[in-house]
């Protein structure tokens, strides 16, 4: 009876572990069908994505976005078609890798890797920037964008990576604008000053972290001195007084106070936020430059920004609030120049030879470097005389000045025509 009660309770057991067993594994396919299949295909084309196969990662996630237009990776697979062009690079992909990473700023507006995707549309123009003399369209773009990123996201943790690469954007911005301008500076004629004048204005205006800036206000200042006369030439005195006040370790420093006596204006004292600046500045290692680097710098394509600053804030306002008043002609050869902000006017008068019967030999004199009286006016905050940008297509030679140079002053007279006959 008891060998009977124990067979009968073995096949009991048996039926019911059996049952158990058939019931699971229907179980466990019901569930991964439901459930896996979208993460399954997430996973294989981070794969595929991370060997540099990007077509095929990039077919992968478009898949799972069109076959669970409900699933949790749905926002990832979005992101990761966008980051599989950026990857891949190439002037097509980099331009898919925009609208990509846009639209998931559209659509997904409040998650936190919207601050990642608005700091990609930057870095993607940020790659394609040329070098300083040349086209700026990717840099102006990745201008606007670093400076969208920082004012939409100020908590990200990006911030610090994007307020230096807006600064490296601004110094390549800014070292067009001022090679343009010195290439007009050095040809020292009353046309070229103001041409010179239009650029570098707005270098030292939009751009006071460009590494030259002190350069600029030294060049503003002496064409200033070069084209006006008497108590005009205290024009220049913003200019030489930002230089002393606001570069007090720059070389031009010295050459600054002493023009400022000479124009018995009030040298004043260095601001201490400007010299604990230009101090840490001066520590930051910005490597060597070598012969090897210089022959091989001319197939880079993208700008040198080993100059751009490493601290202090960069310019976040918009060109159109900052850009200096352009040259406004009226009939009867005057021009009126209105420079940006208050109180900045200048009248610049051009002129023109006359015939022998109108003029006597001794009564047409010029200013030095050219046939013209320049009569400028400025108020305290430093900004002066403006003038027509000429040439704008027309690059600058890339020569720097080490030292102050002036405009290019021959000191002759301008004979009128009956004294040259």
């Amino acid at each position: 009876m008891r060998r009977n009660f124990g067979v009968l309770l073995g096949w009991c057991v048996f039926l019911m572990s059996a049952g158990c067993s058939a019931h699971k594994p229907a179980q466990a396919a019901k569930t991964g069908n439901s459930a896996e299949p979208d993460k399954v295909l997430y996973e294989r084309a981070t794969n595929d994505i991370k060997h540099a196969r990007y077509e095929v990662g990039r077919l992968a996630l478009q898949t799972l976005i069109n076959t669970y237009p409900d699933s949790d990776y749905l926002a990832k697979a979005k992101l990761g078609i966008a980051d599989a062009y950026f990857k891949e690079g190439g002037t097509a992909n980099l331009t898919q890798a925009i609208a990509g990473y846009k639209d998931f700023i559209v659509f997904f507006p409040f998650l936190q890797e919207a601050a990642y995707a608005q700091m990609q549309v930057a870095m993607t123009h940020y790659r394609q920037m040329d070098k300083a003399d040349r086209d700026r369209a990717e840099a102006q773009a990745a201008e606007e964008e670093f400076q969208t990123f920082l004012q939409k996201y100020p908590d990200s943790p990006l911030i610090p990576e994007a307020q230096q690469h807006l600064r490296d954007v601004q110094e390549a911005l800014a070292d067009g604008d001022f090679r343009v301008g010195y290439y007009y500076y050095v040809k020292g004629t009353p046309s070229s000053y103001r041409a010179s004048f239009s650029r570098l204005s707005d270098v030292v205006n939009r751009y006071p972290l460009y590494s030259k800036s002190d350069q600029a206000l030294w060049m503003i200042g002496n064409m200033i001195e070069k084209s006006t006369k008497g108590d005009q030439k205290q024009a220049a005195v913003p200019y030489y007084t930002r230089i002393v006040r606001d570069y007090p370790l720059s070389n031009l420093a010295p050459q600054a106070k002493e023009r400022l006596a000479a124009l018995h204006a009030t040298i004043p004292q260095p601001d201490p936020q400007a010299l604990a600046w230009m101090e840490k500045e001066r520590a930051v290692d910005r490597g060597h430059v070598g012969l090897v680097h210089r022959a091989t710098g001319i197939l880079h394509n993208g700008p040198d920004v080993r100059s751009a600053a490493r601290n202090g804030t960069p310019t976040m306002t918009p060109p159109s609030e900052t850009a200096s008043g352009g040259d406004i002609l009226h009939p009867g050869g005057v021009s009126t120049v209105g420079a940006a902000g208050a109180g900045n006017t200048a009248v610049i008068e051009t002129v023109t030879p006359a015939s022998p019967s109108e003029t006597s030999p001794d009564s047409s004199t010029s200013d030095p470097g050219g046939a013209s009286t320049t009569n400028s006016t400025s108020d305290a905050s430093g900004n002066s005389t403006g003038g027509a940008t000429t040439g704008d297509s027309s690059q600058g030679s890339g020569q720097q000045s080490n030292a102050p140079q002036g405009g290019q002053d021959n000191g002759k007279q301008q004979q009128s025509p009956s004294k040259q006959k």
